[in-house]
């Protein structure tokens, strides 16, 4: 029973990984916003893997408010709740609270509902960079890249890359440093992360959300980041909006 146990799970994972070494869509960090965009993305019939760093999907969302597991969102944002399944409690101004822990239980499993695959515990490492164009991301077991070892990543191509990695934007900081490309921002680097403004927040997380450069979107607080936009706290109205208009923008290049 023992061996019968291990081999199962060994065989069917890497006939997962394997079936998703070559993607329409690679979503660096499982986020509101790259949930949100993976599920829309493989509910279009898109081929998505979700690679999150940490053991568990859902970015920010679990703590709430300095640990009291409620987060706030606009009522704009309801229906996208409702194609999760996320219940929402109405208070004042237009806006409603959400269980924490519902909201991103119920992000997870909706976008694997969809099709989206998450691979945990997988950092990415590196992009791939070819003819000009993001072409797919470098990974690697998230403890080999924490502990320093000397082990060389995996490669994983795709048609096209959304960094939904949160504050420190790191694709796109890859795309910057390592390949040398100018960003779609005004300096055409990373402009960084201003501080608390909840409005300005909210609205930046949703406009600058767009492509980069060929092959790379950024979405959520990275997009923020990348702009120069203000973080807003935990308000998550804008951080969903921002994943399905990522996941609108890439399905609108793919399609073309």
């Amino acid at each position: 029973m023992e061996e019968k146990i291990s081999l199962a799970i060994v065989e069917r994972y890497f006939e997962k990984l394997r079936e998703h070494l070559a993607l329409d869509v690679a979503v660096v960090g499982a986020g509101p916003s790259g949930m949100v965009a993976a599920r829309d993305l493989a509910a279009a019939g898109k081929k998505v893997a979700v690679f999150e760093r940490k053991l568990a999907p859902g970015g920010g969302i679990w703590g709430g408010g300095m640990l009291f597991n409620e987060v706030v969102l606009q009522e704009e944002t309801l229906p996208i709740l409702e194609d999760f399944g996320i219940r929402s409690v109405p208070c004042d101004g237009g806006r409603h609270t959400v269980d924490a822990v519902e909201m991103a239980s119920g992000l997870i499993f909706g976008a694997a509902r969809a099709g989206a695959v998450f691979f945990n515990a997988v950092s990415v490492e590196d992009i791939v960079f070819k003819d000009d164009r993001v072409s797919g991301v470098v990974i690697n077991w998230s403890p080999i890249t924490r502990l320093e070892m000397h082990v060389d990543p995996l490669v994983v191509t795709s048609r096209a890359v959304l960094d939904g990695t949160g504050h420190p934007s790191e694709i796109a900081r890859l795309a910057v440093r390592k390949a040398g490309v100018k960003i779609a921002t005004e300096s055409g680097g990373i402009m960084g992360e201003r501080p608390m403004w909840v409005e300005r927040g909210e609205e930046a997380t949703v406009r600058d959300t767009k492509m980069l450069c060929p092959g790379l979107y950024v979405s959520g607080m990275a997009a923020n980041n990348v702009s120069g936009g203000f973080r807003m706290g935990p308000i998550f109205g804008g951080m969903l909006r921002s994943g399905r208009k990522a996941a609108a923008l890439i399905l609108e290049e793919l399609s073309a």
